[in-house]
């Protein structure tokens, strides 16, 4: 049956919940009202769903029915507020505590085999000694090579419930061993914290990918260390960071500002206010601060960069952020399903929301303003990004800051048109930077990241590289003589990328970040402001 013939009957499901929903959120009904209302639309909804169960004309999923009356009475609403399906609801939950449950390792498939990229620190599988490099050919009983598995089917092999056993057969290339291990199963973190470094002797850098559950603890261990190190600048990265708890954000900014600073306020449909201040805590109070935002920051990330500007602290450096300054709660549907309804605003200290306008059911126009920012240029030219003089406030310093659609930076940095590798780079370099550490693992052990940084032969690798590609073309451009030869333009980031990409296979994310940023033009703008000071 075509999915457009279900949609009559999505709607009515979406009028039937709108009803239930609307009784449920009518302020003036009383409680015995409200409960006879509530009854009445309950077997109202399950007559129907019997109904059509049972005398329909054709076989229809009534629960799939269900979950598009849902997202269709959602999508009616905010952009944010959106339905999570119970077989979605474990990834999002995972992502938003900040940890799994499984035996610990990054890997990829590599000619139809699990390869272990990273085993991750603190988890099961680094604890029985596995290495970066290893196949794991079999789980349990369970053979995991030569099926044309994908990436997103192997972790139901992997993970499963805390403490339970899994008995790994595992090759290790480097000495050419068969090997069987036995490990638990346990918590494996997610990365909030994604590197942190020295930038120079002075400035520390950190990147924060999400705002989850364990966020916090990862930033304050990283800052710690870095303050050991001597920093008197700290850099936070959030470029990129979608978001995440309200509360962590407000953690993070509490290491920055002083005792009784306000950091953010909401206000819900009733008018209750709840406001966030800064305690005595913060152990960065005094210390250089460079926050730095692009199109891609939002939500959280917007709460942390809105405090610290609106209070003077710091240099906001970047373009424009998203614009998310509503606030879900995430709300359980009892059958494994749950919502995140939008349930209140948030407001910086100037009192400025940063959400941008949006139209009810219209998430269409609202995900494509990312389109309206590249025709208008704003990404390239500050004087491009459209501002509401109605919406103007001024910090305790005498700013001017806006509200009405994201975090206008104080510094403005353009997109670098010049950094980006479209997809057929991205997919041969990652194959060959792990195709040529796998052959060379005991030689690369021996070299610490500096050293590499400093000496590694990139030309020569870089050869190599064309010279395999050239190797795969087709007979026909064969013939006709046309190799792969990049524009000289091109590649210097090409080859940047790939050793970035050979530094990530042997020392991290720190290997990578270290050289993929050497040119980064936000951190330039970084160093440039500190010299001027």
């Amino acid at each position: 049956m075509n999915k457009n013939n279900y949609l009559p009957i999505y709607f009515a499901f979406a009028i039937i919940i709108g009803i239930l929903i609307g009784s449920f959120f009518n302020g003036g009904t009383s409680a015995s009202n409200l409960f006879a209302k509530k009854s009445s639309n309950e077997a109202k909804i399950k007559r129907l769903i019997d109904y059509i169960q049972q005398d329909y004309v054709d076989s229809v999923n009534t629960d799939n029915l269900l979950d598009g009356a849902i997202t269709q009475i959602l999508g009616k609403l905010d952009p944010h507020s959106v339905y999570i399906p119970k077989e979605n609801l474990q990834e999002v939950t995972e992502n938003m505590q900040g940890n799994f449950v499984g035996i610990g390792v990054q890997f990829r498939m590599i000619k139809d085999s699990i390869t272990v990229i990273q085993p991750i620190k603190g988890g099961p599988s680094i604890k029985a000694g596995i290495k970066a490099g290893d196949r794991i050919l079999k789980a349990n009983n369970d053979t995991l090579y030569g099926k044309k598995y994908t990436s997103n089917t192997i972790p139901k092999y992997l993970k499963g419930q805390s403490g339970t056993e899994v008995n790994l057969q595992v090759y290790r290339k480097t000495n050419d061993s068969l090997f069987n291990v036995t490990l638990k199963r346990g918590k494996v973190a997610i990365k909030s914290v994604e590197v942190s470094y020295m930038i120079n002797d002075s400035i520390g850098y950190i990147k924060l990918k999400r705002f989850a559950r364990t966020t916090y603890k990862e930033f304050k261990n990283a800052l710690k260390k870095l303050q050991k190190k001597g920093i008197t600048d700290l850099v936070l990265d959030l470029r990129g960071n979608g978001g995440g708890y309200i509360d962590i954000a407000n953690k993070i900014v509490d290491e920055f500002l002083e005792d009784g600073k306000l950091i953010v306020f909401t206000k819900d449909n009733k008018g209750n206010i709840d406001e966030s201040y800064a305690t005595h805590r913060g152990s960065f109070e005094k210390g250089g601060l460079y926050v730095l935002i692009d199109q891609n920051s939002a939500s959280a990330s917007e709460i942390v960069a809105g405090a610290l500007q609106d209070n003077d602290r710091g240099v906001t450096i970047g373009r424009r952020s998203f614009g998310k300054g509503l606030v879900q709660e995430e709300k359980d549907l009892g059958d494994g399903s749950a919502i995140r309804l939008t349930i209140a605003r948030y407001y910086t200290p100037t009192g400025r929301s940063i959400q941008k306008p949006y139209e009810k059911g219209n998430g269409k126009k609202y995900s494509s303003d990312i389109n309206n920012r590249i025709k208008n240029g704003e990404l390239l030219n500050k004087d491009s990004i459209k501002v509401v003089d109605s919406l103007k406030y001024t910090t305790p310093k005498g700013k001017i800051v806006y509200g009405g659609g994201g975090i206008v930076p104080d510094v403005f940095v353009a997109i670098d048109t010049t950094a980006y590798l479209n997809n057929f780079y991205f997919n041969t370099i990652q194959n060959f930077a792990f195709d040529l550490v796998d052959k060379n693992r005991k030689e690369f052990s021996k070299v610490a990241l500096n050293d590499f940084i400093k000496s590694y032969d990139i030309e020569k690798a870089y050869k190599t590289y064309l010279n395999k590609i050239n190797e795969r073309l087709s007979d026909t451009r064969k013939r006709l003589h046309k190799q792969f030869n990049p524009t000289k333009e091109s590649e210097k980031t090409i080859k940047q990328y790939l050793k970035a990409t050979i530094a990530n296979q042997i020392y991290g994310d720190e290997g990578f970040y270290r050289i993929i940023q050497s040119d980064d033009k936000m951190l330039l703008k970084v160093l440039e402001l500190e010299s001027s000071n």
